[in-house]
């Protein structure tokens, strides 16, 4: 077991949220096996996707990298063995690991819908034609180019302190933030309103944490057992077989969610053009083990409606 003297190491990015979201993990596993806080160690690593510089242009994501911004310096220092585990919001994870590690960790899953965020309005639907809106996600860029395509988009990115800074300085009249990332930071009351997943499916993934970890590191495999949830398990297994058959990216427009009920699984998926202009859905329910399957089986079918060309930017600035 870890001890103050030599604790387990414990790599996340230096926001307000990842920390939080490394804490949580801390505690956790300090309750799991009664030991002190001291027993762990938080280990800041700034990544790509940390640059201020970046973050101020709010640039497209797939200009500046993807979704490997946000942890390929995490992954390296763990290859490397400067950290035993790393903790990540699953949102932002490629579907699949590099070489060696492996993610098999998820703690229990938060809100999973997005939180409309305004200093003015109370719900999008109050939003007045024309009202400038702030995203960075492809997905919801796509989905309210669907449903508002009166509204005029904008790229907008940081965290949650810097997003609330671009709407005091006029940048824009609206934004979205994931309602788990608002709960674990404690400020829920920045939500106007949370948005159903029957108005706006969320992310893949959306409000999951994810541990990962060196495959060879059997001390850290035992330990992150103790606290994985099954549940959220299940629920990404089927998910994140959804995204790996569309080549999920931070290129494309894809919502998916898994919810259990019972010995069953209810998988809905939505792949969107980025203009907008079409949107393809299925929504299947099957037995709870078949979930992955059943996600595989549904990027199958949504590939072959789409046809070639589905996620091209044609047509978009």
């Amino acid at each position: 077991m870890p001890t103050p003297a030599q604790p387990l190491k414990i790599g996340t990015r230096g926001s307000p949220l990842a920390l939080a979201q490394a804490h949580e993990t801390r505690d956790r596993l300090a309750a799991a096996f009664q030991l002190p806080p001291e027993a762990f160690e938080i280990v800041v690593i700034k990544t790509t996707g940390d640059n201020r510089a970046l973050i101020d242009a709010d640039k497209p994501l797939k200009e500046l990298g993807g979704k490997g911004l946000f942890t390929k310096e995490i992954e390296e220092a763990m290859l490397a063995g400067a950290i035993d585990i790393a903790v990540h919001s699953m949102k932002d994870m490629p579907v699949l690991q590099p070489a060696g590690l492996v993610l098999d960790c998820y703690l229990p899953r938060e809100d999973v819908r997005d939180a409309f965020v305004s200093l003015g309005h109370a719900a999008l639907a109050d939003l007045p034609q024309g009202a400038t809106v702030g995203s960075s996600s492809l997905r919801r860029r796509a989905q309210l180019r669907a449903r508002r395509p009166d509204l005029n988009l904008v790229e907008f990115r940081g965290n949650v302190q810097t997003r609330m800074k671009k709407l005091g300085d006029g940048v824009a009249d609206a934004t979205f933030l994931a309602m788990a990332g608002l709960r674990r930071l404690g400020m829920a009351e920045v939500a106007k309103s949370p948005i159903a997943p029957e108005d706006m499916l969320p992310a893949v993934a959306q409000g999951a944490i994810g541990i990962e970890r060196r495959a060879a590191d059997a001390r850290a495999a035992n330990m992150l057992a103790a606290i994985h949830d099954h549940e959220t398990g299940l629920r990404l297994a089927a998910e994140r077989a959804f995204l790996a058959g569309l080549d999920g990216s931070c290129e494309t427009p894809i919502a998916g969610l898994a919810e259990l009920s019972g010995n069953s699984l209810r998988l809905r998926g939505e792949i969107l053009r980025p203009d907008g202009s079409e949107v393809l859905a299925d929504d299947i329910t099957v037995p709870v083990a078949e979930g992955a399957q059943a996600g595989a089986e549904m990027a199958a079918r949504l590939r072959e409606r789409a046809g070639p060309g589905f996620f091209d930017w044609t047509g978009l600035a």
